[in-house]
């Protein structure tokens, strides 16, 4: 059902109206999807999915609409039943790291009675919380906590996106743990829907507790230094260097940025394989040059979200690819090191996104050919970036900024910018060609003019770019099977983003659940 910007929002009477029927014979409307199509900038409406409950006999309404292809009868999904499986466990589940994965893996587990361990190499998100407001206002870094690691994971510093190119039939499963959590409920329904990173600190704190509450433990600064593999099955754990742990099954949700546990991995032999991954810059805009580009005469309209943006451009001579990543409407650039003496960007916003400025990632494609045939390549070649970048942007965690007009001209040095940089601790103008590849540099310096024909403004001289942004996604696979284990190592389940079969984090969190569905299916209690 299509309705206008400025159409009635009552969806019931709407609903009836299509339906053909007097407003009391609608009993019950659930929003199934609801979609904003701005392709025709005077006549932007919004688009839904509706379930309908009435009280007249379905045919009847199906008679009276049988020309209408979009009214049909609600075909109604149950629900899974989950059998455990028959065999026995000797120790409880161990789940490795306390991100998407690792929560709705955690949570499953414990709903079922497994009553997981959960290792969490950072810290809770209160204390992690004022540990990054720490190192964005004084520049203290801290390896233990700090945007990549810690309760929540990557995702909890991030714009909190819940769009996902997977379909899975679990995908309503997740949305509904996350609004039980206090998630606001129009993520069930809303075609590209994100919470926040202000609302989902509480929402992963919540998830934390029904872990706990169902028989869970959960374990902060609890660093998983070593493996131990007997005759090709995991037996046990070493975490923080001193403390050993037996165990049946350990599910590594390590996130992306976990150098040191790949290393660690890779050592004891599991197996693995580089992979593709993208680094480029951040690029900055005014959000109300965003909205006239996307919405025309409508922008600034109370009904509208603030607007994103997907740009791709592709260099035929050269089969590179540079294209926008984790945009960011209404948010902030963020300082998202993990390591000591490196820059890393990340794009931030809050639930409303109401900061007036709009940023996103542009970054080109780097294959595994770019950085030699080492599985660990990728981690190098990401490190050489951001340490560069941390050179160029003072050695205190400031990070380099190049207008795009000096970018385009080979030079460095202006700072009449169009909007504030909202990076912290703090910016520098520099050279960002001295921080990045040289095919990243040209790939960029082609997409930037091809961008700004589909957006007017984009590659305005004065628009700001910072860098690096290098961690859009993990640079190696721990390689699985079908049911989720490791190929060569059994007991050891590699799941979410940092093991390189997710990307972001509903399907992250979609890999944790599907991951212990897979071994509540094997195992009994």
């Amino acid at each position: 059902m299509r309705v206008p910007l400025e159409g009635n929002t009552n969806i019931n009477k709407l609903a009836a109206k299509r339906l053909k029927l007097p407003p009391q014979a609608v009993l019950e409307v659930v929003i199934v999807r609801k979609a904003l199509d701005a392709r025709r900038k005077n006549n932007i409406s919004f688009v839904y999915s509706l379930d309908v409950s009435v009280s007249v006999p379905e045919g009847q309404v199906l008679s009276a609409l049988k020309d209408d292809k979009n009214v049909s009868v609600a075909n109604e999904q149950k629900p899974e039943v989950v059998i455990p499986g028959n065999n026995k466990l000797e120790h409880r589940p161990l789940v490795i790291g306390l991100g998407p994965a690792g929560m709705l893996a955690a949570l499953t587990l414990a709903q079922h009675g497994y009553r997981p361990l959960v290792l969490e190499r950072g810290r809770d998100v209160e204390e992690r919380t004022k540990d990054v407001a720490k190192f964005w206002k004084t520049g203290e870094f801290d390896e233990i906590s700090n945007v990549q690691f810690g309760e929540g994971g990557a995702g909890t510093f991030s714009d909190g996106k819940l769009t996902t190119r997977v379909n899975d039939p679990l995908m309503h499963q997740v949305l509904d743990i996350f609004v039980q959590a206090g998630a606001p409920i129009e993520i069930k329904y809303i075609h590209k829907p994100h919470i926040g990173t202000d609302k989902l600190r509480g929402i992963v704190k919540h998830i934390r507790q029904q872990i706990i509450d169902l028989g869970g433990e959960v374990e902060f600064e609890a660093k998983v230094t070593d493996i131990e593999i007997e005759n090709g099955k995991i037996t046990g754990l070493t975490v923080n260097e001193n403390r050993y742990i037996p165990c049946d099954l350990a599910l590594f949700a390590i996130g992306h940025s976990a150098r040191d546990t790949y290393t660690m991995l890779h050592s004891r032999s599991i197996a693995m394989e580089a992979k593709p991954f993208a680094i480029g810059v951040r690029i900055e805009h005014p959000q109300d040059l965003i909205d006239k580009s996307q919405y025309g005469i409508s922008a600034g309209h109370a009904n509208l979200p603030a607007a994103d943006y997907s740009l791709v451009y592709h260099a035929k001579d050269t089969g590179r690819t540079a294209y926008s990543f984790c945009m960011c409407p209404g948010g902030l650039v963020v300082a998202a090191a993990s390591e000591i003496g490196g820059v890393v960007t990340n794009g931030m916003s809050l639930y409303k996104r109401d900061s007036g400025v709009s940023n996103s990632a542009l970054v080109v494609n780097v294959t595994p050919e770019d950085f030699g045939s080492d599985v660990l390549g990728g981690i190098e070649f990401q490190r050489k970036y951001e340490q560069l970048a941390f050179k160029c942007g003072g050695q205190n965690y400031h990070a380099p900024l190049q207008t795009v007009g000096d970018f385009l001209a080979g030079k460095a040095g202006s700072t009449i910018y169009h909007t504030k940089p909202s990076y912290r601790p703090g910016v520098i103008a520099a050279d960002l060609r001295q921080c990045l590849p040289d095919f990243v540099v040209d790939t960029l310096a082609r997409a930037l003019p091809d961008f700004d024909r589909k957006i007017k403004g984009f590659a305005r001289p004065d628009a700001i770019m910072t860098g690096v942004e290098t961690r859009t996604s993990a640079p190696v696979r721990i390689v699985r099977s079908n049911d989720y284990m490791s190929v060569n190592t059994k007991g050891f389940y590699p799941i979410g983003e940092g093991a390189g079969y997710a990307g972001g984090i509903m399907s992250a969190a979609l890999d944790g659940l599907n991951s212990a569905l897979a071994i509540i299916k094997q195992y009994k209690v």
